[in-house]
């Protein structure tokens, strides 16, 4: 069954994931429900989905402890650190979107890989060893959330899959059997100033295929629909879900990629975990063969862009991307 939050004049559906994520059951009511949150909202959230609510406050609680360190101690894991692999920490203001400072800071992470691991050896930018803050259980929690995370992407692009009436494996066999996997920790601080055009995170939409994120109590996400922005507020035990540009692309603009915000309107800090399970560094990104650009919106996008012109690799692409992000770091290209 669908519920429905009261946001405005447009709201986002809650969606029961359990028979997809039990392997058993009729899936037929979820994937209809997938289908129309994917072409209305590109917005939506998911219960039933199996994540220990355990490791999620552990998780929490070990991020409230970092953050509430000192600057100095924070930078002792600053991203700069970690090389190519860009993995650590970034104070507030050192991320940008559209151009401009965000009102955040965060922790980056991603799949552990040594030394050894050939894409390691082979220097791909994005991947490599983590920088975990030397806090008791950080980095042992901070895994095993990548871990249940990452099947919970497979079995949400499962869904997605039969909705598009593909078969349930389509973006497994083709790009997600190796995905690329990129983890935030963000802490927004309260803002000052209400009224300034300063956001903890400006418009934009994400590069990936799909973002699964955990929010704390604070709200603050908004969502941009053809009615104007809506509220995605927390909901207890659920995970809010977008999907990005590639799947966009991919669909060829069916299902599409949708603009959201955030700013926290709590007194104090916000925290939010995006989740982004994303192709395969190598992959060819191929539009599904029986989907035709509905319409290219490349003059309405909030980043004049267009999805639908991207040739080469996933790798390619995202790296175009992240350089626009971290301008400090982008001579590690």
């Amino acid at each position: 069954m669908t519920c429905w939050l009261d946001a405005q004049s447009l709201q986002l559906p809650i969606i029961d994931i359990s028979p997809l994520a039990g392997r058993q059951g009729d899936c037929t009511t979820v994937v209809k429900q997938l289908e129309q949150a994917c072409r209305e909202t590109g917005f939506f959230y998911i219960v039933g989905h199996g994540i220990d609510e355990k490791l999620q406050q552990r998780l929490e609680d070990l991020s409230r402890q970092f953050f509430a360190q000192d600057l100095a101690t924070k930078m002792q894991i600053r991203m700069a650190l970690a090389g190519r692999a860009w993995r650590g920490y970034f104070p507030v203001g050192g991320e940008l979107t559209s151009g401009k400072p965000d009102r955040k800071e965060g922790v980056y992470f991603g799949s552990e890989l040594d030394a050894d691991d050939p894409r390691v050896k082979a220097n791909l930018l994005l991947h490599g060893k983590n920088l975990f803050p030397p806090l008791p259980d950080f980095g042992e929690t901070v895994l095993e959330y990548l871990s249940v995370m990452t099947g919970l992407g497979h079995t949400i692009m499962e869904g997605i899959a039969l909705s598009l009436e593909l078969e349930s494996s389509y973006f497994y066999d083709r790009y997600t059997a190796n995905p690329l996997i990129l983890f935030r920790i963000f802490n927004y601080p309260p803002d000052e100033d209400p009224h300034s055009e300063s956001w903890g995170v400006g418009e934009h939409t994400d590069y990936g295929l799909l973002t699964i994120l955990k929010q704390d109590d604070s709200g603050g996400l908004q969502v941009k629909t053809g009615g104007g922005w809506i509220s995605a507020p927390p909901v207890a035990n659920s995970f809010v879900c977008n999907i990005g540009d590639m799947l966009d692309r991919l669909t060829g603009g069916f299902y599409r990629s949708t603009p959201h915000r955030v700013r926290n309107p709590s007194p104090s800090d916000r925290l939010s975990f995006p989740f982004f399970f994303d192709p395969n560094f190598d992959a060819q990104i191929q539009p599904i063969p029986t989907r035709q650009i509905i319409q290219d919106d490349l003059y309405e996008r909030w980043d004049k862009a267009s999805v639908h012109q991207l040739q080469g690799t996933y790798g390619d692409y995202i790296l175009s991307k992240v350089a626009k992000v971290f301008p400090d770091l982008r001579q590690t290209i």
